[in-house]
């Protein structure tokens, strides 16, 4: 197996459909990848009406977890600990992804180097709403294979992007955190990480924005308490690996900024 693509849900709503369509429609061989989907949090109807659309209109091999634990973090974690591929994509229940999408990451990825995709940002109201990410992608795909921290606006969450598995390890997400922790997760596997990688701008990633997010519901003393949380648990891990100065710096600024525009 060369791919598992984990996508974590909860109380899944239409979009569901259309992420899973993205991947029934992938361009490569159906035989070397899975999907694991783990729905946290919530049972039934939702567990019946995945396995309905699955019978009804998938093809792929798609492994259902179900757990009563709620959380991004802690689905995320149980499906790393039922992937079979030699690499792990990790894709949002509310997002999509372009046909040529995980042929385009297995073609470039290597065991010391993250491939990333293009990716492009929508809404419900808007095709294309302005994204950070994009932008990075546009000043930096033409560099070729270059040192991840080189691109480091890519590495602040799992998604878009195809990671060896010997990079995670038995790295997991820290469920302790409510925001942040995606970002602490990419740092805390980056000492295995040496590069990075972009595909063409056809395999794209399409990263749906909605009001009441997490991050949007956050209050200040929360933006606080888990922020000082984060710098104690970056520091901590910078100690104890051999993690790259510059990328810890940014880290930390990356935290401080949050915290400031919260």
């Amino acid at each position: 197996m060369s791919i598992s693509v984990i996508i974590p849900t909860y109380k899944p709503q239409d979009y569901l459909w259309k992420c899973l369509d993205s991947l029934e429609a992938q361009t490569l061989d159906k035989r070397l990848w899975e999907v694991v989907l783990v729905l946290n949090g919530c049972n039934e109807p939702w567990l019946t009406e995945i396995q309905n659309y699955a019978k009804e209109h998938l093809t792929m091999r798609l492994s259902i977890i179900q757990t009563d634990t709620a959380g991004v973090s802690n689905a995320r974690n149980i499906g790393l600990d039922n992937a079979a591929g030699e690499y792990i994509a990790f894709i949002d229940d509310d997002d999509y992804v372009s046909p040529s999408y995980l042929e385009a990451l297995l073609q470039i990825a290597d065991i010391d180097t993250i491939a990333a995709s293009n990716t492009i940002g929508f809404s419900d109201e808007q095709a294309h709403i302005p994204y950070y990410l994009e932008k990075e992608y546009n000043n930096k795909a033409k560099a070729g294979k270059q040192p991840f921290y080189k691109a480091k606006k890519y590495f602040g969450g799992p998604c878009m992007k195809l990671i060896h598995r010997d990079m995670i390890d038995e790295q997991r997400f820290d469920t302790r955190f409510r925001n942040g922790e995606d970002s602490l997760f990419m740092f805390a596997i980056s000492p295995k990480i040496r590069y990075i990688r972009f595909t063409d701008t056809n395999a794209i990633y399409y990263r749906r924005f909605r009001i009441g997010s997490a991050s949007k519901t956050y209050t200040r003393k929360q933006a606080l308490q888990n922020g000082w949380k984060l710098i104690c648990q970056y520091t901590q891990l910078f100690h104890k690996e051999k993690y790259n100065r510059y990328f810890y710096r940014t880290r930390i600024l990356g935290v401080l900024h949050s915290i400031l525009v919260n």
